[in-house]
């Protein structure tokens, strides 16, 4: 099971999130992005581009936090941040 957390902040507080899950025998980068696309979508967000800051965070510590700068549209919210909670 591979399980994706979601979570929309905003003056340091947790507004919105999600879990994505998925048992699929893909990797984990595909279902890393599945899950971002899905929580977007739930959201109702544009896709956030990857800088190198959130690859780098994303490798060392399995979470990642887009804020405007990863945004092309203008984002009511300080960040969204996704984070690996389970993975087999």
């Amino acid at each position: 099971m591979f399980r994706l957390w979601g979570k929309i902040w905003k003056d340091n507080r947790l507004v919105r999130d999600m879990t994505f899950e998925e048992e699929s025998a893909d990797t984990r980068t595909h279902k890393v992005f599945r899950g971002l696309d899905e929580i977007c979508h739930e959201f109702d967000l544009g896709r956030p581009i990857w800088l190198e800051k959130n690859i780098t965070e994303f490798q060392r510590h399995s979470k990642a936090r887009f804020y405007q700068d990863s945004f092309i549209e203008e984002i009511e919210f300080d960040c969204l941040e996704i984070q690996v909670i389970e993975e087999d």
